[in-house]
């Protein structure tokens, strides 16, 4: 097909995808010249009709079934902006790989919960799925994993891969209010959804992650087996230890594979030290971050969202494709999909925070759970009562930090049950990993 017009069909018309008509629009000239042939949009699908998205559609054919923008013959690739791991999204790229079509999709929840059984698809219907824009907007995260790197043993890749915990997280560290007023405030701005619970709860840096770690390690991982944790329980509280400390808190992707080849990832807030480059990643920025035995650590950052960084994101595909560019879809022959080692099996140095009662005996009681599980005490900070806001209650309490030398997760979690019939203890305690970057 290389010299003939490439025809495009985009299935959802969201910010995303009328992103997409927009730039193909705007930067036609530069576009035909780096692709070699034109591209042109030719059919589109969406849920209103009536809807006024700021580019024009006459001229388009319109489907209002998504499916049948996948079987119409005159549309050579379909890009798929729906978004969801079921529905519509799973149909239509279902559909177009049976049909030999290939696919580009911005769903990082489909690649991360379909990705074995779609990559499968692809190869047995001798076509592409490409998803640089799944990750990180218009960082080439995809791109830096599955084909820069390609040559190298990646023992780590992860990194800041959701904007909206990362501003409320720098929001509260420059402000000292707690997450319930800056998520509001990023509601305000148009930074978090009205239900934010897919970003705050962490689920959409995980599938990211699942994504990621299934590029660096040649096969995708199992998501349900990645440990998954949000923000929503940080305390203001959490940010001035963490500054006094010397650390910075970040809602961090960590996936590694060990000697014996068993993968362990997590999707966390976690304790950076102030001197790491990824630590001064603020505000809606994303960072990625590799780790290769011949490469070394690397890291790249920007704009994880928003519709120019994630259409130009999608053009990248669109364009390999027209220059006939065609990669396995998790970089080499799939393999099947992988386990992450328990949670139990992780270990590292850990920042642990309580709201205690502020009565005597109360710091031996926590130093005798810490000695029974074998873990040993690097330092102690406590906070005036005031400074524990909500969690006080009726009740005088005060926060307590604590962080620990090397120990093992598993050592921790039995704390945590060992702490919890102890009156003196309030609420829910807070556990971070402190990562070293």
């Amino acid at each position: 097909m290389n010299g003939q017009t490439l025809h495009l069909g985009i299935a959802g018309l969201g910010t995303v995808g009328a992103g997409v008509v927009r730039l193909l629009r705007e930067n036609a000239q530069a576009i035909t010249a780096r692709a070699g042939r034109t591209i042109e949009v030719v059919a589109v699908s969406a849920r209103d009709r009536t809807r006024d998205r700021g580019v024009d559609l006459a001229g388009l054919t319109w489907h209002d079934d998504p499916i049948a923008l996948a079987s119409d013959p005159k549309v050579d690739v379909v890009l798929e902006l729906i978004g969801g791991a079921e529905g519509s999204a799973r149909a239509l790229v279902e559909t177009a790989l049976k049909a030999g079509k290939p696919v580009v999709t911005a769903n990082k929840a489909l690649l991360a919960i379909h990705g074995a059984a779609l990559a499968t698809l692809a190869r047995e219907n001798n076509t592409s799925l490409l998803f640089e824009a799944s990750v990180a907007g218009g960082i080439p995260a995809i791109k830096l994993v599955r084909e820069g790197l390609a040559a190298d043993n990646l023992v780590r890749v992860g990194g800041i891969l959701n904007g909206t915990c990362n501003y409320i997280l720098t929001a509260m560290r420059e402000s000292g209010r707690d997450f319930g007023d800056i998520l509001a405030e990023a509601q305000a701005l148009g930074y978090a959804e009205a239900d934010p619970s897919t970003d705050v709860d962490g689920w959409d840096a995980a599938h990211k992650l699942a994504i990621l770690a299934g590029l660096a390690f040649g096969q995708p991982v199992r998501f349900d087996s990645l440990h998954v944790e949000g923000i929503r329980n940080i305390a203001a509280c959490d940010q001035a230890f963490a500054r006094e400390m010397g650390y910075r808190i970040k809602l961090l992707g960590s996936a590694r594979r060990d000697e014996q080849g068993a993968i362990e990832a997590s999707m966390r807030p976690c304790m950076v030290p102030q001197s790491a480059p990824i630590a001064n990643v603020d505000g809606v920025f994303n960072a990625v971050l590799t780790e290769g035995a011949f490469s070394g650590p690397m890291l790249i950052e920007g704009r994880g969202a928003g519709a120019g960084p994630t259409a130009s994101a999608v053009m990248a595909d669109v364009i390999d494709l027209a220059r006939g560019t065609a990669l396995p879809v998790w970089g080499m022959d799939p393999r099947p999909e992988i386990a992450c080692a328990p949670r139990e099996n992780l270990a590292g140095q850990y920042y642990l925070r309580l709201f205690v009662q502020d009565r005597p005996g109360v710091v031996a009681d926590i130093t005798a759970a810490l000695r029974d599980y074998g873990v040993s005490l690097r330092a102690l900070s406590q906070h005036a009562a005031e400074e524990a806001g909500k969690a006080a209650s009726s009740q005088t309490v005060v926060p307590l930090a604590l962080v620990t030398h090397e120990t093992s997760e598993a050592a921790m979690l039995s704390v945590l049950t060992a702490l919890e019939p102890l009156e003196t203890v309030v609420g829910t305690p807070l556990l971070m990993k402190i990562e070293t970057v």
